[in-house]
């Protein structure tokens, strides 16, 4: 299969301080990992472009988007609150990041790729539709979604999260929406503490305890995700692929392995495959501790490009 494998330097280039979790050095770990096992030379490498204003006010308000604007520093760093900050480049790197998953969209959509995944950052997932929150400034995979929704006419979207968190932002923007499907998996109870117990019929929640294995792992994501899936047919399938659910993770305490994220993402591609002619794009939320996020990369990456975990 031919994957895609999306980003660009200036992701690099937002940073919240020293000591800050979410830092640049998680894409060099990435990088560095993939390179050494051989994954990355086995993808279609390109750039992203940054997202329009246009394209984020699909998900966001203006009032937001100007409001982040007005923070921007032109020196130093300033605080939105006590997790997300931001330097001068945040959010030129934060469009990229968003903008990468629209290239996606458009790799799978103009049959230039199988699928795709976006090494970017920030992160998005926690970003609601009028609030920066958790590390994140903007939605990158709900932008994403409503690109394949305006562009290409996707009137059947899947978003499936595994991060150690729950996608309160990508909730927000499309709870009730019955053209989005959104999976989410997350230590209960946990930040982001908003909407982890919702009820929207497009939302199908996978709480999972402290201490959480691989095997209680995958049994509550075959029981919860794949009847709704199935019934749901999907256009295209999106990922948010957190993976500070493994168990070196400092940031929670769920019990996962890279083995656990091939699993899901092959599931995923199974979805896809069945409803959406293999239409997947993967963007990267969490994973903090940076040798068990560049292996798990490379287990994601090595199952969107059809290979074993072990090869």
């Amino acid at each position: 299969m031919i994957t895609g494998y999306i980003t660009h330097p200036h992701c690099m280039l937002h940073h919240m301080g020293p000591e800050h979790p979410e830092s640049p050095t998680r894409l060099e770990a990435i990088q560095a990992r993939l390179s050494l096992a051989g994954v990355l030379q086995q993808t279609m490498q390109s750039d992203a472009r940054p997202a329009t204003e246009e394209e984020l006010a699909r998900v966001h308000s203006l009032r937001h988007l100007r409001a982040l604007d007005k923070c921007l520093p032109e020196a130093g760093i300033v605080t939105l609150d006590s997790d997300t900050l931001m330097n001068p480049d945040s959010l030129e790197a934060a469009r990229m990041a968003a903008g990468a998953v629209i290239r996606g969209v458009d790799q799978v959509f103009r049959g230039q790729a199988d699928n795709a995944f976006c090494a970017v950052r920030p992160p998005g997932h926690h970003a609601e539709a009028a609030e920066a929150m958790g590390f994140c400034f903007y939605n990158n995979v709900a932008v994403g979604a409503a690109h394949a929704r305006a562009r290409y006419h996707a009137r059947r979207i899947a978003i499936l999260d595994f991060d150690v968190h729950q996608c309160n932002g990508t909730i927000d923007i499309f709870k009730d929406d019955p053209e989005v499907m959104i999976c989410t998996s997350y230590q209960y109870p946990f930040y982001p503490w908003r909407y982890i117990r919702s009820e929207w019929n497009n939302v199908i929640n996978t709480p999972l305890a402290a201490g959480t294995d691989s095997a209680t792992f995958r049994q509550a994501i075959e029981d919860d995700w794949l009847p709704a899936l199935h019934a749901f047919k999907p256009d295209i399938v999106l990922v948010s692929a957190g993976f500070d659910a493994h168990r070196e993770d400092e940031m929670a305490d769920i019990c996962l392995d890279e083995a656990d994220f091939h699993w899901i993402t092959h599931l995923a591609l199974e979805i896809a495959a069945l409803y959406a002619d293999g239409r997947l794009v993967s963007v990267l939320e969490g994973g903090y501790h940076l040798a068990s996020l560049g292996r798990s990369t490379e287990a994601h990456l090595k199952a969107l490009l059809g290979l074993p975990l072990e090869n």
